[in-house]
């Protein structure tokens, strides 16, 4: 039977609960396999596994136990590796790498910062700063609407000053946010969001961080965040590009 992979920690790590179940209906039980100074959590993984909501929170719920009594590498929901042996021998492989990933990640966790634009407030601030937009609308109101060119010129510019505005506010939420931070993770672009980024904080800077993202609400009206966490710190149980990694269970561990 294939072999469900929750997380990573240290052989030393506190015994999780006996009746602790994962994935699966019934849920399966959680066991640990050790591998010199590494461990992995992991169960026995269901055949017709789903990401429906019951599973995402077995899932999110073993990490929740465990990094409540260390360190944890969470995996994503879904790594699955072909058997036992399969887990402990990329433990083995990657020894030294997940040795450094849990000293460097101890006592942090991750916050994910979504941004977008409020659409009115961001057309308010796109017309304030551009002289020529607003003469322009003028001229077009003034007229009736202006011509089919006129409307479609002035189209045109608003649409591009609302990108160059996107491209601003995107460095600004990294560059207000990321003082507050240990480290930080681009997420993948997606449709609707400006900003994707993940930051990895002390669990002792948490109050300073959101501070931070007050602050940047505060300064900047006509952007709208979505705060998530504190979660494990899943952006960063690999490192950066320079230094590509495979996932323990030859899957992928992107951010989602």
């Amino acid at each position: 039977m294939s072999t469900y992979v929750y997380g990573i920690t240290a052989s030393s790590h506190p015994a999780l609960s006996e009746d602790l179940g994962g994935v699966g209906e019934p849920p399966r039980p959680v066991r640990v396999l050790k591998e010199g100074a590494l461990a992995a959590l992991v169960s026995d993984a269901p055949e017709d596994l789903r990401p429906k909501r019951r599973e995402l929170l077995a899932h999110s719920n073993v990490l929740a136990e465990a990094g409540s009594a260390g360190c944890v590498l969470p995996m994503r929901f879904g790594s699955v590796a072909p058997d036992d042996d399969a887990v402990t021998s990329v433990l083995a492989e990657r020894a030294e790498h997940y040795k450094e990933r849990l000293t460097a990640l101890d006592g942090k966790v991750e916050y994910n910062v979504k941004a977008t634009h409020a659409e009115e407030a961001v057309l308010h601030r796109v017309l304030a700063a551009n002289p020529e937009i607003r003469a322009m609308t003028e001229a077009n109101r003034q007229a009736g609407g202006g011509s089919y060119e006129e409307r479609l010129r002035l189209g045109e510019m608003v649409v591009a000053a609302v990108k160059a505005q996107e491209a601003d506010d995107a460095v600004d939420v990294r560059h207000t946010l990321e003082p507050a931070a240990d480290a930080v993770s681009a997420g993948p672009d997606s449709t609707g969001w400006l900003a994707n980024v993940s930051f990895l904080v002390g669990r002792d800077a948490v109050e300073p961080f959101l501070a931070a993202v007050e602050q940047l609400r505060e300064g900047h009206p006509h952007l709208e965040l979505r705060v998530t966490g504190p979660l494990p710190p899943y952006s960063f149980v690999e490192p950066g590009p320079a230094e590509p990694a495979e996932s323990v269970a030859g899957g992928d561990t992107a951010k989602e």
